[in-house]
């Protein structure tokens, strides 16, 4: 007789098997989750062409005086490819997701270097007045610093207008670039007209989105450092002793 009950002993002998996890990860799993993107993907490779192209697009702009019909016509190929890869690279790096830090610096860089390229080539040729350059490229470069200004309390994002602007500031730009005549070069001056009027007011609609953005962003600051000094006052009358229970007393 050991001294134990028959169903204690036969419940011992016959205990039931833990039960396992019907999933396990497998090694090396957890460091598997994340994903690395390749530098040298199809999108950050786009945006390099593009840069690429800026110096092409600018002595071909400028070779043999700058108005060769034909010359002008091959700067204009190179701007058109740029303009286009600038419409596939932020979408392919969203898509599957080839987001890289390169990706963030290169491709605002690109974008404003082939307009800007652009845009000077066409004031220095005569073909378009310098203040169009001026306000375009004073918006572009103002709207990045705007961005940087605020980036700590939030995104300014992509508007509907934002992209007409971008649209048609490609077309007006691509119609200068083209030797044209007659009706043609007259459309030219209104497409333009266009771009620079998207310009201007996209880019006070960006300064009152960027104000709003960082009143709200400072609010919370505020918010927060209040709140602390109060937090810290409740964690210190919660750990003082309360009444005859607490600490002994020498």
């Amino acid at each position: 007789m050991t001294g134990m009950p028959a169903s204690a002993a036969s419940g011992g002998a016959m205990a039931k098997p833990q039960h396992k996890p019907q999933y396990e990860p497998r090694p090396g799993a957890a460091a598997g989750a994340v994903r690395r993107v390749s530098l040298w993907n199809v999108a950050n490779i786009l945006t390099m062409v593009r840069l690429l192209l800026v110096p092409g697009f600018v002595w071909l702009m400028l070779w043999h005086g700058g108005h060769d019909p034909a010359w002008r016509s091959f700067a204009w190929a190179a701007f058109t490819v740029a303009m286009i890869t600038d419409l596939f690279d932020g979408e392919l790096a969203r898509r599957y997701d080839l987001v890289t830090d390169f990706g963030k610096i290169a491709d605002p860089i690109a974008d404003k270097a082939i307009m800007g390229a652009a845009l000077a080539c066409l004031s220095v040729l005569d073909d378009l007045p310098w203040w169009v350059t001026g306000v375009i490229l004073f918006r572009e470069l103002g709207i990045t610093a705007l961005r940087f200004w605020v980036i700590r309390h939030g995104v300014i994002p992509a508007s509907r207008g934002g992209k007409l602007k971008t649209l048609a500031q490609g077309v007006a730009v691509g119609m200068y670039v083209l030797v044209l005549t007659g009706p043609l070069a007259t459309l030219r001056w209104w497409v333009m007209a266009v771009a620079v009027a998207l310009t201007v007011v996209t880019g006070l609609d960006y300064v009152r989105q960027a104000i709003v953005l960082r009143r709200a962003g400072r609010a919370r600051e505020r918010e927060a450092r209040a709140a602390r000094p109060a937090d810290s006052a409740d964690a210190a009358d919660a750990a003082e002793p309360s009444g005859p229970g607490g600490s002994e007393q020498p």
